[in-house]
């Protein structure tokens, strides 16, 4: 038995021995003495075990002890040999080994140092072939190509080498007596002066050949500030003459576009120049060297720009003009919202809603106040755009030519950080004088040209004609019916949003944006809604009869116009931003949404194409928004004053109580009687219902039809709801079935096919389903679901509500 063994049998016995025996000596009874001796017997049998098996396992333990003694003395006999063989033949092998490795580090050191004497060496004799090189060539030879080589050959040893006292002492000759970094540094002086000077010669004898020799021979003499700087006068001088040129045709001309298209050739002269030069710059001068010539190409762009500005600027009269806009009064719109009536309008509601009133009798007329020469404005604002056209383009150039000379060859094109507009441009003058001389003028005239066109096209508006509400008449065939206003202000908001997204400049289309919102919200609608209000509110004369006509007529056309306009808002903005969902790059099902790429092609720069198209979404929105509120006020109009005193008698009279109430012969109901009845119940329902609602209807855009269908329907549901309700106890059991056969057809008849408007139905069609369940129905549709609610169904009646509509029908009418 193993050890492992042995220690698992002595664990219970051990286990027995740590138990407390009870003591006999303090026994006094005869259990307590069985329960000693019991205890001890069990004591003595586990220690017996634990010695047997103590016995069992000595001979084991034996041989494994005597199984260790010969292992150890093999291991001690091993280790003797092994101690004897590292001693007597290894120790003499390892210090031979460490002798050696040390031998060879020395050699290697002493071979590094060999090499670094023998590079300076060449250096210096390298250095010293350049200096006599330099010297020679600046001499009788006046070979300037050859100087400039050999000073591009001396840069590429370092400076600490050529001052070194090595250098010093062997490079001088008596020729060059001077120490070798004097020397260069002489040569380098003038060598930079004499290639200005003869740069600037071959600039003003407009010798091509010498200007590319000249320039290029400034990088090998290590001045790559100087030559750049000298290439930068010589290509602004350039600008510069060609800028001076037009704007002398500018003041001996006299079409006030030169300016613009003056404006519009430099940027384009000088991103010619950029594009040209770009190679030989970055080829001699090295990569991102371009840049700064750009800089200063606009330093010379600000100049002339500054000045074409100004001259635009003053031949333009812009300051006269922004006075002008400023100051116009807009004398029809004000009196048009001062002369609204002042009694009978109630509190004023929080949204437009139309209310009723009356025309005053000096109401204003349509006045010819055109002081400000609104086509003079119109083409100012044209001119503006022209010139902001290409001075976006000029930002978004300089900003991709910035951003390419920043970047190595090997960077991803999805992985390009943003573009943004460089510091040199973002810091000079010409963006504050753009914003100053286009930007404000552009929005200023903007929403004069937008106010005046809403002005103008209420003035001389037009509206339909040959509308009636007599079916028999035929409507005119040019739908939708609706004036002129609308499409003469729409299609001003979309010239001058397109001139303004033109522009490329994210802040103004975001102010243009807020512009037209303000001036669509405020005018446009707010002149709609003062007509609906002011001059045809469709309220009756005498209570009882319907208003007149042509305010219906009236009333009617102005909610198209706002349906209308809100698709027009939605088409002009869709044509920019796109209206499908989109994940986070701009796509659509995984393709790339052409609209967002046109956003991202104008606006490129740094988060611009998200500033507008939130902007357009929310130009969009807020129209729509408020012109909903205005038309859903008017289709609540509508039913209070025209359709609500037609459809109360004509249920009346379809849902009469006397069809329901009474008795019978039988109380079964005859099904030849109740078939012609509901055949005239339908055919009254039908009829009736096309002469109420038609004439609207017909009148109506799609959208605005839908809309009047839903508030009448809910509101005829409510009234059919009340009628059933009203019939509570004086129904008869044939009654109720005619009377849920009359509410369905009156639902079929009125909300067709369409599930929406039926869905308006669902309480009626309960109510009167409910009543005329029979008790076993009744009992089962209880005891079903918590609450009496069946889990299968979602009803539209509460439980309380159920049990009254039990008590609709009065069982025992019938019979008397």
């Amino acid at each position: 038995m193993s050890g492992g063994q042995a220690a698992a049998t002595t664990t219970p016995a051990a286990d027995k021995r740590s138990e407390p025996i009870p003591s006999i000596s303090q026994a006094t009874t005869v259990s307590e003495l069985k329960a000693s001796l019991a205890s001890l017997n069990a004591r003595h049998v586990a220690v017996s075990h634990e010695l047997d098996g103590a016995i069992q396992s000595h001979g084991e333990v034996t041989r494994q002890l005597s199984k260790l003694d010969l292992t150890r003395a093999r291991l001690g006999t091993l280790s003797n040999s092994t101690r004897a063989l590292s001693h007597g033949q290894l120790s003499g092998a390892a210090a031979t080994a460490k002798r050696l490795s040390e031998a060879v580090s020395r050699l290697d050191l002493e071979q590094e140092r060999v090499k670094g004497t023998l590079a300076v060496v060449e250096q210096v004799v390298e250095l010293k072939s350049c200096v006599l090189g330099v010297v020679g060539s600046m001499g009788a030879p006046q070979d300037w190509e050859t100087a400039a080589e050999y000073m591009n050959r001396a840069s590429r040893i370092p400076r600490d080498v050529i001052e070194s006292e090595f250098a010093q002492m062997n490079v001088p000759t008596a020729e060059v007596p001077e120490p070798p970094a004097q020397t260069l540094d002489e040569a380098g002086e003038s060598l930079c002066r004499l290639f200005q000077r003869e740069f600037e010669k071959a600039v003003e004898e407009n010798n091509g050949a010498n200007i590319t020799r000249f320039f290029k021979v400034f990088p090998l003499i290590d001045r790559t500030q100087e030559g750049l700087e000298a290439y930068g006068r010589y290509v602004c001088q350039g600008v510069a003459v060609r800028a001076r040129d037009r704007l002398q045709g500018v003041s001996s001309s006299a079409n006030g576009t030169a300016c613009v298209n003056a404006f519009t050739k430099l940027f384009e002269h000088i991103a010619q120049v950029v594009d040209g030069h770009s190679n030989l710059v970055q080829r001699h001068y090295g990569p991102g060297t371009m840049v700064k010539v750009m800089e200063r190409l606009h330093l010379e762009a600000d100049i002339q720009g500054g000045i074409v500005l100004d001259t635009w600027h003053d031949e333009r009269s812009i300051h006269r003009k922004l006075t002008d806009v400023k100051s116009y009064a807009y004398n029809f719109l004000v009196q048009s919202f001062l002369h609204a009536p002042k009694g009978g309008t109630g509190t004023p509601r929080r949204s437009p809603s139309p209310a009723p009133g009356r025309k005053h009798a000096d109401a204003p007329e349509p006045t010819s106040d055109d002081t400000i020469d609104v086509r003079e404005i119109d083409q100012v604002l044209s001119e503006i755009t022209s010139m902001l056209s290409p001075w976006s383009l000029y930002l978004r150039f300089c900003a991709s030519r910035a951003l390419e000379t920043s970047l190595d060859d090997t960077a991803d094109e999805m992985t390009l950080p943003p573009l943004s507009i460089p510091s040199f441009i973002a810091n000079s003058n010409l963006p504050a004088k753009i914003d100053r001389i286009l930007l404000d003028p552009f929005k200023n005239f903007a929403t004069f040209i937008l106010r005046r066109s809403v002005e103008r096209a209420f003035q001389v508006e037009d509206k339909p004609t040959g509308l009636s509400l007599n079916l028999s008449k035929p409507l005119p065939a040019n739908t939708p019916y609706i004036t002129t206003s609308v499409d003469d202000v729409m299609y001003m908001v979309r010239q001058v949003l397109s001139r303004a997204l033109a522009t490329s400049q994210a802040s103004l289309v975001a102010a243009v944006g807020s512009s037209i919102g303000r001036v669509l919200g405020s005018d446009f609608i707010g002149m709609i809604q003062r007509k609906m209000r002011d001059e045809s509110y469709p309220k009756a004369a005498i209570q009882g009869t319907m208003p007149p006509e042509e305010k219906i007529l009236t009333f009617l056309v102005l909610m198209n116009n706002l349906d209308v306009a809100t698709n027009y808002i939605r088409q002009i903005v869709r044509e920019h931003v796109p209206h499908e969902p989109e994940d986070t790059n701009g796509t659509t099902n995984g393709a790339p949404n052409p609209r967002q790429r046109h956003l991202s092609d104008l606006f490129p720069l740094d988060h611009e194409a998200s500033k507008v198209h939130s902007s357009l979404t929310a130009l969009e929105s807020g129209f729509v928004a408020k012109a909903t509120d205005l038309i859903e006020d008017g289709m609540a109009v509508l039913y209070t004053h025209v359709m609500g005193p037609r459809l109360r008698p004509w249920l009346n009279e379809l849902l009469n109580q006397s069809r329901y109430v009474g008795s019978s012969s039988s109380s079964e109901p005859d099904s030849d009687t109740d078939d012609a009845d509901d055949r005239s119940v339908q055919v009254q329902a039908q009829r009736g219902w096309e002469a109420r609602i038609r004439p609207l209807r017909r009148l109506l855009t799609n959208a605005n039809a839908g809309r009047l269908m839903t508030v009448v329907i809910g509101n005829v549901s409510n009234l059919v709801e009340k009628r059933v309700w009203s019939y509570t106890g004086h129904v008869s059991e044939v009654g109720g079935m005619r009377l849920e056969r009359d509410v369905g057809e009156l639902a079929a008849v009125i909300a067709g096919e369409d599930l929406r408007l039926r869905q308006s139905f669902a309480r009626c069609a309960e109510i009167v389903s409910v009543m005329n369940m029979d008790d076993e129905e009744w009992e089962l549709l209880r005891n079903e679901g918590p609450d009496g609610e069946a889990p299968e169904m979602t009803w539209a009646l509460s439980d309380k509500e159920r049990r009254r509509a039990r008590g609709i029908v009065a069982h025992g009418l019938d019979d008397g």
